[in-house]
């Protein structure tokens, strides 16, 4: 089952959410998903990174017979770590995609570089829009660097901290 441009803006609409979207990224999703483009439903669950089934012949070696034979990817299972979303993406990858996303410097900076038209799943797009609403929101944080006095403070804190939650586990089971 085949699904158009015009459902996959919706679904991914749905998913994020058009509050959620960055400013001006609705307008590039429209103008990048033609009405026409069909994708199919395996494509729908992964990061292909334009890699699809192709097809050609199988030569036989006696008489050079030829029968229709198809390649398809090299799909593999992997999980990925987000560093902007601090937990691990599952997905279905392609080998030429994760040489582009280590190309790229990891699952963040692959979605973010690639641009929309090149996109061409509705979980890239899904994950590339949820990824740059999450890069703006961390752009308009207010960072605060601490000495590196501060810091030991910081940890030795959470050392004692640790301490009396370990102590207090202990004196539970005791009793």
């Amino acid at each position: 089952m085949a699904f158009r441009g015009k459902e996959m803006m919706k679904k991914l609409l749905k998913k994020v959410g058009e509050k959620n979207l960055a400013h001006g990224v609705k307008e590039q999703l429209q103008k990048s998903i033609p009405d026409s483009k069909v994708v199919m439903n395996r494509a729908k669950r992964g990061l292909y990174a334009g890699r699809h089934i192709q097809f050609g012949n199988r030569i036989s070696e006696d008489g050079g017979n030829k029968s229709r034979r198809s390649w398809k990817p090299n799909v593999q299972e992997k999980r990925l770590f987000s560093y902007i979303l601090d937990r691990h993406i599952r997905v279905k990858v392609t080998t030429h995609a994760l040489r582009c996303i280590d190309k790229a410097g990891g699952i963040d900076e692959y979605l973010l570089k690639t641009p929309y038209h090149k996109m061409d799943t509705e979980m890239g797009l899904f994950w590339k829009a949820k990824i740059e609403k999450m890069y703006e929101e961390l752009g308009q944080m207010e960072v605060v660097f601490f000495s590196p006095e501060d810091e030991a403070k910081f940890e030795q804190g959470f050392k004692e901290l640790k301490l009396a939650e370990r102590a207090a586990r202990r004196d539970a089971r005791r009793q």
